[in-house]
């Protein structure tokens, strides 16, 4: 089994503190959320009595993000869930809740394959170096990942290095319109 494979080990301490063994590093619930909406399993093991806390674990996170005004789970669907609850052997529901995320995941994974394959333009050559270059443009465009432009207002203030990338990008522009206009 590969290490990404393997549930990622949590202890949590008799202070309650949680401790990752992968990092040998305390998490808190935000991190070991991060895991998992990574794709990551994680098991959380009591370390005194060895018991398993993932469940427990996995509830108080879903009930914080539900409280901070994140509701994924409709009113509704938590009556039926207790009402699961009430049904000797839980009825169901548990069969049914983990076969419907299957299909959803699935079906997004289907979803994004499809999505690439009905692209046109991504079998075209230099397609890929293109968006690259349309990163890099708005990214100089924009100043970067701050979103807030702090450049000089004309081109006469600008870096030489800047106007030089900015002419690289125009080159290379031109030159995938010529490419595309022959492939037309």
């Amino acid at each position: 089994m590969s290490e990404q494979e393997k549930p990622l080990l949590i202890k949590r301490y008799a202070s309650r503190r949680l401790y990752n063994t992968e990092t040998s590093d305390y998490v808190t619930l935000e991190d070991i959320a991060g895991f998992i909406r990574d794709g990551r399993e994680v098991q959380i093991i009591d370390l005194k009595t060895g018991d398993d806390l993932t469940r427990q674990y996995l509830l108080q996170i879903i009930a914080e993000h539900e409280s901070r005004g994140e509701n994924v789970l409709p009113v509704n669907v938590l009556n039926d869930l207790v009402r699961s609850y009430m049904i000797p052997g839980g009825g169901m529901m548990p069969q049914f809740l983990q076969s419907s995320f299957e299909m959803l995941r699935e079906s997004q994974t289907k979803m994004m394959e499809n999505m690439n394959a009905m692209n046109p333009m991504s079998g075209i050559p230099g397609f890929d170096a293109m968006q690259a270059q349309q990163k890099a443009f708005l990214k100089a465009m924009t100043g970067g990942l701050s979103g807030n432009w702090s450049g000089p207002d004309s081109e006469e203030e600008a870096k030489p290095e800047a106007k030089e990338d900015l002419d690289d990008i125009k080159k290379q522009l031109a030159e995938l319109q010529q490419k595309l206009s022959k492939l037309s």
